[in-house]
């Protein structure tokens, strides 16, 4: 089941769409005063890139969240301020109110019935992948991360994007159009603020997945190497990578986006299993 709603943020209203889980079995306990038997399912909340929207490209992250929740899982779609459905002005906030929409955005996937606090699981992809681990730095909650072709230099990357002349006329002016978009000063002043930001991720303790195209031509692959490598440095958490040969981007081609929605849900299966095979041995 599907269903659209409005979350409420510091900014703006937040269009997103649920996808719930198909329920395996214990559906009938979920009237019983008893909470022994009912069933918990992980939520994953999927974080869009720079001037993107909760489609994702080639309806990207529909694809996914339809898989993902045939599989068991609770996914949570969202537009980010000022893009697709929500409300507000994307150009203003930067990451900061990028991770502040996104904890609001687990306060409400918290809130559903059936949802497991323990197995909570951003998705982000490009910027949004940035985001995403900088959402779990800061908010406990978020157990596992995915990251899809995720920017590592957030202001660099942007710029490389927008293109240099956009950049300069934003801090000449106080900002600048681009795509019909306008981005303030605050905007690459708030990017900036997390380059670098790879010793700060260190922080997280979770789980990590990185998934990146080898023919990505707008954030370098060498990334997902790069990104591996501060992930491995930590004294908790696990960090696996996955390489998509000739995916690009927006992994668009059908090989790539059903390889990284494949791997995707394979990991985090694994990783599910691998915490309850440990909980078992727990003295």
């Amino acid at each position: 089941m599907e269903y659209t709603l409005s979350i409420q943020s510091d900014q703006a209203e937040l269009a997103a769409v649920v996808h719930e889980p198909q329920w395996t079995g214990k559906e009938a306990n979920r009237e019983s005063d008893s909470d022994e038997n009912t069933e918990l399912f992980p939520l994953i909340i999927i974080c869009h890139g720079f001037v993107g929207n909760k489609m994702g490209t080639d309806r990207l992250f529909v694809k996914t969240a339809r898989e993902l929740s045939s599989q068991g899982f609770m996914v949570i779609r969202f537009d980010y301020g000022g893009c697709g459905e929500s409300t507000g002005e994307y150009g203003k906030g930067g990451l900061d109110a990028f991770i502040e929409q996104t904890r609001k955005v687990l306060d409400y996937g918290l809130s559903l019935e059936g949802v497991d606090p323990e197995r909570v699981i951003l998705i982000g992809h490009s910027l949004g992948g940035a985001t995403a681990i900088l959402t779990a730095v800061e908010d406990t909650r978020v157990k596992t991360v995915v990251m899809w072709a995720a920017v590592a230099h957030p202001l660099n990357n942007i710029v490389n994007i927008v293109g240099k002349p956009v950049y300069e006329e934003a801090i000449r002016k106080g900002k600048a159009d681009y795509l019909g978009y306008d981005l303030h000063t605050s905007f690459f002043e708030s990017l900036g603020k997390y380059q670098p930001f790879l010793q700060q991720i260190g922080q997280f303790k979770g789980d990590v997945l990185l998934l990146h195209g080898t023919a990505d031509d707008v954030i370098p692959v060498d990334y997902c190497f790069l990104y591996q490598r501060v992930f491995w440095l930590r004294g908790d958490g696990q960090c696996d990578k996955e390489v998509i040969l000739q995916g690009n981007h927006t992994f668009s081609s059908k090989e790539s986006y059903e390889q990284v929605i494949k791997k995707t849900a394979e990991w985090l299966k694994y990783i599910d299993k691998r915490k309850n095979d440990w909980q078992d041995w727990a003295i």
